[in-house]
Order: structure tokens, then sequence, then C-alpha cells
């Protein structure tokens, strides 16, 4: 299970009048505040209460409300929530009732709003303090107080992070702090504007509001930079609290980069991070000591440091257990309580099942007493987890259905999706197959309604992509297609489907399939739909066949068939990484030729004889986690490729920009290409033959080495009305957005900038983008998700079609297919061939030619999206 890392909320000061008159009352409310600042909160309550009695006495309504406000606050912090509650409505009711327009009430009541908006946040009310904060912020801004303004907006961003919409808290701190739109700012331009903004607890506040979101929703290195400028100017003006907070931040920001590279070349050191732990917990408050140490302690287990961790383990106990109840230490049991259960897995374990729960109900009962649902949700959850691991499972599926209901009750669908998967669990090791595939199914669904704003969401959604959101997914597949139901296969087909759109949303931090979308099974009757789906023991295939039946009722329905072949997980990417290798090095068929038949007898072969009977001429693929890096043309049944009998394309899923097919419109396009060494990147010569080959071939514009620039691609496509965009340039598709580009004379267009780059067809005399072509691309390598960057260039583009290479090829031999490519699509615009069978030719072309028959050659050029 990912942990969510614990962020800490700055502690409201107490509320007073810029200019004190001498008044009835104020030596006892001075002594209240002396006390409060030792950290005498119980001593300070007292006090507040006597000077609020004072001030009632002598009819001074104002400083009583000041008083009460000032209560609420040591009761705060003494975790006497109801108290608390009762003392700042009480403070709030009181200025109101004051008529006459008094600065000094104004000044009084924003501050009481201001307490009552973190009495509130701290109850995990967070809709409501963000009401609180913006009704005190009219407030400072009518009485013309800028750092109160900016306070007042930063308790707004950072409800705005306890509701999930870290976007939206980026936003609000933007134009608060003076600065441009960071996700398109370049860091380097980041730099002298964050010199200009002023040194003063408010703004280093801001700052690290600001940090954190964009931690958040994923952009690292203008995190980095605010986060630096917040720690300066924290130490600048020697503030102890904002310098612990930033070092928290600032660890938090290494922590998440270090999960999101566990799986990369180049995976980050931790030393980052458990330094700026450590820097916390040797100087901070015991709160913020707490929160370090149990952040320290999750990422000490993950990056398998258990000598250290066991070492801290007894101390961060102690510590916890002096903490007063309140949010922060509640979820900080929660926390490490989820860290122990890791620890608890690994051998010789010293931790035990039953100390484990101790902690948790402990956190239930003071999250139930602090009235703070989304953390009660979290304690019960774990606690099921626990009775789930020690297989109690009437225990186990009680809690879990209490934290899914509470969860559900606060529309905390980030938090709910964890538990409803932990409830199908449950109910599948007791054999209850119908509950479980319900509670897997409420998973999804919770899941899906999160898809449209995956990077606003809370961190625990954005990354645990493989940790959880996947194995739901996949898990209730294999519930699924057991069944062999029609209803069930299509289920499956749709939850299979489900993540491959989430997949993208996570590589692109955000929903990215929008438009005008056809439904895949209704494109082409003549086409079969194939998934093949990796479960933990098995290969499963669903195919979706048209129908055999003529009736009028259900020719327009789809045959679902279930095929499976008993294989491990691992076995399949072993047999992928190893064919993989072998189709990108090797120029000789042979070598290659037996771990294409052994793929064919797992992908195609038990469906092969279905296929055959159905007299289908397309098979359209939407293939699962490392298959994506196997061109299916080059399959081999043992006499013939599958391209030899079938025309071939790949799609992410059901749905499909709907095309304008290519003979009902006049053919054009626009080219650009690299034939010289540019950015580290080798010669491509033969990219000058590709580009003239084109051009015999159709009406095209042609941006060259020093004229094939980001802008010219704008400006060229502006200019005129073409369906095809055609780059001859290298490129690299990625698992992560950040590393999947295409190389031009001055630069790269990241996968991210790709759809602002030809934005400019879809306005350009009302054209839209139907095919884009990237002849010499490649996945990257040691990468086995390489091929979601290439999905990805496929979706961003906003082409309806995409060919593109999987790995990059001899340029003489790209610059022959392309030609035959091209030759075809011309052809294809009289005879209305399907753009998957042009392909497909023009590799038969390459296939047929002695010196190219090696898979290498021809089979890496694929057909993303809409095929006909």
């Amino acid at each position: 299970m990912a942990i969510a890392l614990l962020l800490s909320m700055t502690s409201p000061g107490l509320a007073q009048m810029t200019n004190i008159a001498q008044v009835p009352g104020l030596s006892v409310e001075q002594q209240a505040r002396n006390s409060y600042a030792k950290g005498q909160f119980t001593e300070a309550a007292q006090l507040f209460q006597q000077a609020a009695q004072v001030y009632q006495a002598a009819n001074n309504p104002i400083h009583q409300a000041l008083s009460l406000s000032n209560l609420s606050l040591c009761y705060q912090q003494l975790g006497r929530w109801d108290d608390a509650h009762r003392a700042i409505t009480e403070s709030i009711a009181l200025l109101n009732t004051i008529k006459e327009a008094k600065l000094d009430k104004s000044l009084a009541l924003a501050q009481a709003l201001d307490i009552q908006g973190g009495l509130q946040l701290a109850r995990g009310q967070g809709e409501a303090a963000l009401k609180s904060w913006e009704a005190a912020t009219s407030i400072y801004t009518q009485l013309n107080k800028p750092n109160r303004v900016l306070t007042s907006q930063t308790n707004q961003a950072q409800a705005l992070q306890n509701l999930g919409l870290y976007k939206k808290a980026i936003s609000l701190l933007e134009p608060a702090l003076k600065l441009p739109q960071l996700s398109t700012t370049n860091p380097e331009q980041l730099k002298p504007l964050l010199e200009k903004v002023a040194a003063t607890p408010e703004t280093a506040t801001a700052l690290r509001t600001l940090g954190e979101s964009l931690r958040v929703v994923g952009n690292f290195p203008q995190a980095t930079l605010i986060l630096e400028r917040s720690l300066a100017i924290a130490n600048q003006l020697q503030l102890p609290e904002a310098i612990a907070l930033t070092q928290l931040s600032l660890g938090n920001l290494a922590r998440t980069q270090i999960s999101l590279s566990k799986d990369s070349k180049t995976p980050i050191n931790p030393q980052v991070a458990i330094n700026f732990y450590k820097q916390v917990a040797a100087s901070a408050t015991p709160d913020l000591k707490v929160q370090a140490q149990v952040n320290l302690l999750s990422l000490l287990v993950e990056t398998n440091q258990l000598d250290a961790a066991k070492a801290l383990l007894p101390q961060l106990q102690q510590n916890i257990a002096t903490l007063p109840p309140s949010r922060s230490a509640i979820a900080s049991r929660v926390n490490l309580a989820q860290t122990m259960i890791q620890m608890q897995k690994q051998p010789n374990s010293q931790i035990s099942w039953s100390e484990i729960a101790k902690l948790l109900a402990a956190g239930v009962k003071q999250a139930k007493d602090l009235g703070d649902i989304r953390i009660q949700a979290d304690a019960l959850g774990s606690l099921g987890n626990v009775y789930e691991h020690t297989q109690q499972w009437t225990e186990a599926e009680k809690l879990t259905q209490q934290a899914v209901q509470l969860g559900q009750q606060i529309n905390a669908g980030d938090i709910a999706y964890r538990w409803q998967w932990q409830l199908g669990r449950v109910m599948k090791a007791q054999g209850k197959i119908e509950s479980a595939i319900a509670a897997y199914t409420e998973a999804v669904g919770t899941i899906k309604s999160l898809r449209a704003d995956l990077a606003a969401a809370n961190p625990n959604v954005q990354f645990s992509f493989r940790e959880a959101v996947e194995p739901i997914h996949r898990q209730l597949v294999g519930l699924l297609v057991e069944s062999n139901q029609k209803d069930n296969l299509k289920a499956a087909r749709d939850v299979i489907e489900g993540l491959q759109l989430v997949e993208l949303d996570n590589f692109f931090r955000e929903g990215c399939l929008n438009g005008n979308l056809a439904q895949v099974d209704q494109v082409d009757k003549k086409a079969a739909v194939i998934y093949p789906i990796i479960l933990e023991n098995q290969l499963a295939i669903i195919a979706s066949l048209p129908n055999s039946q003529n009736k009028a009722e259900t020719k327009n329905e789809r045959d679902f068939r279930y095929y499976k072949t008993a294989i491990s997980r691992q076995e399949i990417e072993k047999l992928t990484t190893k064919l993989e290798g072998g189709l990108k090095q090797s120029t000789i068929l042979d070598l290659t030729l037996p771990l294409l038949q052994q793929m064919y007898d797992l992908v195609l072969r038990p469906e092969a004889d279905d296929l055959a009977a159905s007299q289908v001429e397309t098979l359209v693929f939407v293939l699962d986690g490392v298959l994506r890096n196997i061109p299916m043309a080059a399959l081999h049944d043992g006499q013939q490729f599958l391209v030899e009998k079938y025309s071939i394309a790949l799609t992410p899923g059901l749905q499909l920009l709907a095309p304008r097919s290519l003979k009902q419109q006049r053919l054009g396009a626009l080219v650009g290409g690299l034939s010289e060494a540019r950015s580290g990147f080798e010669a491509l010569p033969n990219v000058q033959q590709e580009v003239e080959n084109i051009k015999a071939e159709l009406p095209s514009q042609v941006l060259f080495n020093q004229n094939f620039t980001n802008s010219a691609i704008q400006g060229g496509i502006g200019g005129a009305s073409f369906p095809i965009v055609h780059l001859a340039t290298h490129g690299q598709f990625s698992s992560q957005a950040d590393d999947t580009f295409i190389l031009t004379w001055d630069g790269k267009i990241k996968v991210n900038e790709l759809s602002g780059v030809l934005k400019t067809v879809e306005i350009s005399q009302d054209n839209s983008l139907e095919l884009l072509v990237l002849s010499a691309c490649e996945t990257a390598a040691g990468d086995n998700r390489s091929a979601l960057g290439l999905a990805g260039v496929a979706v961003r583009s906003g082409a309806k079609s995409t060919v593109a290479t999987l790995w990059r090829v001899d340029d003489e031999a790209t610059a022959k297919l392309m030609s035959q490519f091209y030759e075809q699509l011309v052809k294809a615009n009289q005879t209305g061939i399907t753009k998957a069978e042009a392909l497909r030719r023009a590799q038969l072309a390459i296939l047929k030619n002695p010196d190219y028959q090696a898979p290498y050659y021809w089979a890496p050029y694929v057909l993303l999206g809409n095929w006909t």
C-alpha cells in the first residue's frame, strides 16, 4: 500500500489588535499570551477565559471576542475540539451583533474566521474551512492589509490541498505571489522571478504551500526552486518553524521522486530525502518531529534499509505516544501502522500484529472523537488490513465495510477505492465471488471518477498506479473472465480498457482522451478486436468478433470469446524482453523466428480457428503491458507472418477519434525531416530521399534541416490544409512523459507540447489531422513500458491515426517502405482500402525484398488509432 506523505499546516497565530489602548483585562490577556508562547496551553486557556469575562463586564465586545478566539486556539492545541468549536462560534456570533461598522470589529472578525478555518481544517472539514478563509480574505482586502490577504489565500490553498484540488491551489497562489503560470514557465526563467518575491514570513509560507502542490502534480523542477526560495527566506528571517516545515516539504519532494524512479535505469539516491527528514527531527516541535520520523521510517522500509528502520521504530513509537490528539497526530499513527505492516512482512520481524492493531484502534477512537471522518476511514481500513493479513475474515470484512461507507459519505474517492479493493480481496478469500466482483467493480468505478482530474487528486492516487490501480483492474478481470459469460467478458473488456486510459492519464498527469469518439467495435465490421490480458498466472485473451448470425436484431452485436494459456506474468515478461532485444538487434531471420512462433502460440494460436471462421480482414489489438513493445505483424504461425494474412492496427482503448476517410478529401502532407546530426543524435542521410519520395507521391510542403523548427512547424501547419503530417526525425518513446520527445533542428518537442505544436491543424481551414507519421523513432532502451510513450504521442497529437516505429531502422529501408506506404495511400484515396491495409502492403513489399526479409527492417512500423 502506498504511504501518504504527511504534510503540516502552519499553526495560526493569536488574534490581536494592531494598536491596543490600555483597557481593563489587558494585563490578564498579556499573561495569557505569554503562557501560550511558552506552550503552557492549559494555563493560557484559563487566562483567556478570565480575560473574556473581564471584557464582558467592561462592555468591550471586540476584545471579548478576541479572547474567545484565542481561547479556541488553546483548546485546539489541547485537542479539546468541541470546546474549541464553542469558543470560536461564540466569538463570531458576538462580533456579528455589533451593528456599527468599525475597523476594529472587521479586523477581529477576519481573525476569528482565520481561527475558525484552522479548526475546521484540523477536523477534516475542508470545504467549510475554505469558505471561512474566503470570507477572511475578503475582509483583509477591504482593510488593505496585503500580508494578511496573502496569509488567508495561503490558508485557502491549504484547504484546497485537503480537498485534493492541487491545481486550484496552484492557480490561487500564482497571482497571489505575482508569479506566471508555472506549468509553462521554464525553470531558468523562474529563478530571477523568485528572487523578486519579498522576504516575509507570509511569502515563505505561501511559497512552501505552492511548492507542495507542484510536487503533487509532478512539476518537480519548479517545485524544487519554489521550496528552495521558501527555505532561503525562512533562514534569512530566522523562522525555526518555517525552516522545519520547508525542510519537511523538500524531503517529501525528494521522496516522491525516489518512488517514481524505482523502475527507471537511474533510480534517485534516497539520501537527500533522509537528510532533510533528519534535520527536521533534530530541531522541530514534537508534532513536526514525529511527522518527519514517520516519513523517514517509511522511506527506509521502501529502500530496504531495514536495520536503520528497526533502530528508529522504538524512538518513534515513544514520541508518537506523547502527542495530544490532533489530525496530524492521528495521521502519523495511521501512517506508522501502515509502515509497520510492511515491516511485519519481512523475515525475522519482531513486530506483532497485535501491537499494530492497538495503534490503529487508538487512532480510530481519536479520529471519531475529533469528528474527522477521512482519518477515521483510513484508520478503520488499515485496521481491517491487519485482520486481512491475520485471516480473521469476519472482522476484516466488518471494518473494511465501515471504511468504505465513511469514504463514500464524504465523497473521498481517493481513499474509498483502496478500501473497496480491500473489501473485494476479503470477499474473494471467503469464496464470496459475486460480492468480490461487486466490490472490485465499485473500486474501478471510483478510479474512473477520479480520471478527469487524476493529477489534482491526493498523492496516494497519483503515485500508486503500479501498487494499487493496476492490480485492482487486473484482479477484477481475473474474476470476470473465469465465469466465461458474455456479459462478464464484455465487462472484463471494459475494465482492461479503463486501465489503459487511466495509465495514459497517469502518464500525462491529466485526463487525455477527449473529442468526437467512435466505438471500436462499430468502426469496421470486418475487424476483430483482440485483448491479450496479462494476469498473475495466465495470459487471458478476449476476442470481439463480428456476430456470425445474420438476424436483424443481432447484426450489430459482437461475439465475445475467452481463451487462456496458463503462464506466469514473469514468464511473459521474460519472453517479451528476449524477443524485443532480438528483433531490435538481429537482421538474421532464423535467430528470432522461434521466439516469434512462441509468442504467436501465446497470443494468436488459441483464437486462430475462430478468426479464420469469422472471415475478418483486420486484427485490432488492445495490447497490455510489456506486449506493447512487440510488433504483432511479426508473429509467425510456422508458415507465415501474421501481416501476410491480416491488416493490423493497435488502439489504446474501445473509443477512437472518429476519422474522415482520406477518400473524401484532397491528400496533402506537411513533411519535416532532419538528415544532419543534431543534439548528440547521429545523421540520417537517407531522410532526404524519403522526403523526395513523399513529394513525388502527393502535394507536400517540406521543412528540412535548419527549416525544421518548432515555430516553422506551427507556421507551416497554419498556412495550409494538411490531413497528413510526416516527421522523418529522431524521436524517443518512454514510460515517462518528460523522456518522450521528437527532435527538431532547434530542440525537442516533448509529448506534452505536441498538441500545442500541432493544434493549428484543427483550426486551419477547418481541417483536422487525420494521419501523423513518425518514421525514425524508437522506444527507450531498458524501459519495458516505453511503448506507453508511443500511445501517449498518438493521443496527445490529436491525430486520428498515427504510424510510428518501435525501433529505429536502417534509414534506407525506411525510405523504401515509406515510399511504398504513400503509393498505397494514394491508391486508397481512389479505391477505399484502409490505412491499415496500405501499411500492410508496404510492409509486404519490403518483406519480399531478399535484403530486408528479417522483421528488423519492416516489423517496427505500427498503426495506432483509427485504421479505416
